[in-house]
């Protein structure tokens, strides 16, 4: 049973539910904080308040509580706290720091809902409240009272409104980024599925018809070398149906539903599996020397690559050399593996430029995408040979992928 280490606390992401509650707790320790200043302070008739206590904790409660469901109804909120924040100036009820307008504002600014039109709006209410707010005597001018109130409430506005939209545009161009990584991993997946298509599908069908083509030349005067081609062409053909239906598997193992994919046989296509591949390019009328050194600890992903490469290399050897020679290295050393495949090319044809095609572009990516380098091209004493080099980790007591 796999054991999941919980996430440090403060990595979690609040839900909906949770951010509303924490929202409601805000707002209810903020009102019931400047209901407490309001009563504690001096009386409505000692500052010759236009309404009693009671009637300005009515208002504190008003401008502040409705900021618990910022996130459930953003411009009703904002609306209803700039009115009762304009009022309470007017009414000298309270002159706070314009808190609870501010987090509207974010939440109305972090949504994108509006525009610029609503931050103007604001700050216009604001700016008008300050105008007719009766100035206090026991604070200077140019902090809570005229101009000052006004320039102050629209800087802790407009900062309110810049943090809002830049968190907004910073999730949206993560967003961005999030869909482009699930479109360019969608995009590699197509591509090893259709590079291994590829390599199943070109290696078999390949030696098919050069067996083929035997069992055809030989049917009548040599019945037995054309039962032996028929009996090659049976065993090719179940190998590649029985690697389709392992493909086939890995791709339903993520679809519910189906059943899981037979990873033993996914993975068996290494270079355990190069001495089979050698024997049945042999049965096409290619004589292949294999030699392979040091290789039997490479990772899963390099040993595929490798049986990949070399198959891939084999099927062009038959396709433009058969009946050749052909000489097959794998060598691994302490961080890398070394793949050569060279053919004497076609005996009496000379040196001449092999066709290129869409397997050489498989090769070359499967080692790209290691690290590795590729290359491949025509030999002076004519054939054709293929090198690879593929790196990897390897670490104490086995190797890394």
């Amino acid at each position: 049973m796999e054991l999941r280490s919980p996430l440090p606390l403060f990595t979690r992401g609040l839900g909906r539910g949770s951010l509303i509650a924490l929202d409601c707790a805000a707002a209810g320790a903020y009102t019931a904080l400047l209901v407490i200043a309001r009563l504690t302070g001096e009386p409505p008739t000692a500052r010759g308040s236009l309404l009693p206590v009671w009637a300005e904790c009515l208002v504190i409660a008003a401008t502040a509580l409705p900021v618990a469901v910022r996130r459930v109804w953003p411009l009703p909120v904002l609306g209803t706290v700039l009115v009762m924040t304009a009022a309470s100036i007017v009414l000298d009820t309270m002159r706070d720091p314009f808190v609870a307008s501010a987090c509207a504002l974010y939440t109305v600014a972090l949504e994108s809902r509006g525009g610029l039109r609503v931050f103007t709006a604001s700050a216009g209410l604001l700016g008008l409240a300050g105008v007719f707010a009766r100035p206090l005597a026991s604070v200077p001018y140019w902090w809570l009272n005229g101009p000052g109130l006004i320039l102050f409430g629209w800087a802790t506005m407009g900062a309110a409104w810049v943090v809002g939209r830049a968190v907004a545009e910073r999730r949206a161009y993560a967003a961005g980024l999030a869909e482009q990584s699930a479109q360019r991993a969608v995009a590699e997946e197509r591509l090893h599925i259709a590079r291994e298509v590829h390599d199943i599908v070109s290696h078999s069908v390949g030696l098919i018809v050069v067996k083929a083509s035997v069992a055809n030349h030989v049917a009548r005067s040599r019945p037995q070398e054309a039962y032996d081609a028929l009996r090659v062409i049976e065993s090719i053909s179940r190998g590649a149906l029985s690697e389709v239906r392992v493909l086939l598997g890995v791709l339903r193992s993520g679809i519910p539903g189906q059943a899981p994919a037979d990873t033993e046989s996914a993975s068996a296509l290494g270079v355990d599996a190069l001495p089979e591949l050698a024997e049945r390019t042999c049965s096409a009328g290619v004589e292949v020397d294999l030699r392979v050194l040091h290789a039997d600890r490479l990772p899963e992903g390099v040993g595929r690559s490798v049986f990949r490469i070399v198959q891939e290399a084999l099927t062009n050897v038959v396709k433009h050399a058969a009946p050749t020679r052909c000489r097959v290295v794998v060598e691994a050393t302490a961080d890398e593996v070394s793949v050569e495949v060279a053919d004497g090319g076609r005996p009496g044809a000379g040196a001449r430029t092999r066709p290129g095609g869409q397997g050489l572009v498989g090769m070359r990516e499967r080692v790209e995408a290691y690290g590795g380098t590729f290359s491949s091209g025509t030999l002076p004493e004519g054939g054709f040979r293929v090198t690879a080099r593929i790196p990897f980790a390897r670490v104490e007591g086995g190797v890394l992928p």
